[in-house]
């Protein structure tokens, strides 16, 4: 019913103004008697075959929702009873932020694809908090970033004060530095700036009693030589993993009009890219942290060609936009098809 009937009414209106559409829609939904248990019986599916244990911490399941979806933390609890395992909220950022002017949020229907230039648009990270204290049960991941104004020689401090914000309310942390949407973020990959950043988030951390997974989400973008300087950072700074990958500049192949439209690009064109840098970074670091999935996810059996590339758990973003919440039950019930 989704794609056949609700995605071509949603198609015909902006992607923005949808989006808010469906998160204050949810929102009403969820106020209806029974609307968990309804959501729970059409989409989830509880298994204790399909259980992961990656950094420390038990999925439920390995299909989590990618950054960028709930960014303030205002949905996480109704998003998590169309089946996923987890949730990834933000980017956040110290201030809240308009981020960049619309439009600034672009489909590309003939290649099942999303070009934004959000630029990290938030109500800050305070403001997340607060949602995040009526948590109750739901495995967060928390995904932060700099400001628009904050230089790169800064930047660092706007990445300790989220960490210090969210610390009692996320499961994990995703340090971003891979957006194409912030001007001179993508800097911050360099060997040098990038250890240093990472390096004092975890020395933060391991101050604390109950230290936190961080992991680092990287671009699709990097060479193999780039590629093999984050091996070499995650393995000195002993950060928990990496989530491969963040949206892509790259405009190879694509058909559609909205194709030469600045931002980074989502969804099916970057499933093959994603998928070897996935590739590269397991075999070449000898499987020695956990990989997080992202990039293309249309179906289950892409779901599977990540896990089978070396990733231990996935995301999707464009992909439950394209396909709705049954690709979450779809490539569960793929999983367990394979373990029978």
């Amino acid at each position: 019913m989704y794609k056949s009937v609700i995605r071509k009414v949603l198609f015909k209106y902006d992607p923005e103004k949808v989006h808010h559409f469906t998160f204050s829609t949810i929102k009403k939904m969820a106020k209806l008697p029974g609307f968990s248990a309804i959501a729970g019986s059409l989409y989830q599916v509880n298994d204790p075959r399909l259980e992961r244990e990656v950094f420390g911490l038990k999925f439920k399941n390995p299909v989590g929702l990618a950054a960028g979806f709930d960014k303030d933390a205002k949905l996480y609890k109704e998003l998590s009873d169309f089946g996923f395992g987890f949730i990834e909220i933000g980017t956040l950022t110290p201030k809240a932020q308009d981020g960049n002017p619309p439009q600034r949020l672009f489909r590309l229907i003939e290649d099942s694809a999303i070009i934004n230039r959000m630029g990290f648009n938030n109500g800050g990270v305070d403001a997340a908090v607060l949602r995040l204290k009526q948590n109750k049960g739901v495995l967060i991941g928390g995904n932060i970033g700099k400001n628009k104004l904050t230089p790169n020689e800064d930047a660092t401090k706007d990445y300790q004060i989220c960490f210090e914000a969210l610390f009692d309310y996320v499961d994990y942390f995703v340090v971003n530095v891979s957006s194409p949407n912030t001007p001179n973020l993508r800097a911050l990959q360099d060997k040098e700036p990038l250890t240093a950043l990472l390096q004092q988030l975890q020395d933060d951390n391991n101050r604390k009693s109950n230290p936190k997974p961080i992991l680092l989400k990287i671009a699709p973008d990097l060479t193999d030589s780039q590629l093999m300087d984050i091996i070499d950072i995650v393995n000195s700074t002993k950060i928990a993993g990496v989530i491969a990958t963040n949206t892509t500049i790259s405009r190879e192949g694509l058909k559609s009009e909205n194709q030469k439209e600045m931002g980074g690009l989502s969804g099916l064109p970057l499933k093959n890219k994603s998928t070897e840098v996935i590739r590269f970074l397991s075999e070449k670091s000898n499987k020695s942290f956990p990989i997080i999935g992202v990039g293309g996810i249309h179906s289950a059996d892409d779901a599977l060609e990540k896990l089978e590339a070396g990733a231990s758990l996935i995301q999707l973003y464009t992909g439950f936009i394209y396909e709705g919440p049954a690709l979450i039950k779809e490539i569960n019930l793929k999983l367990l098809a394979q373990k029978s």
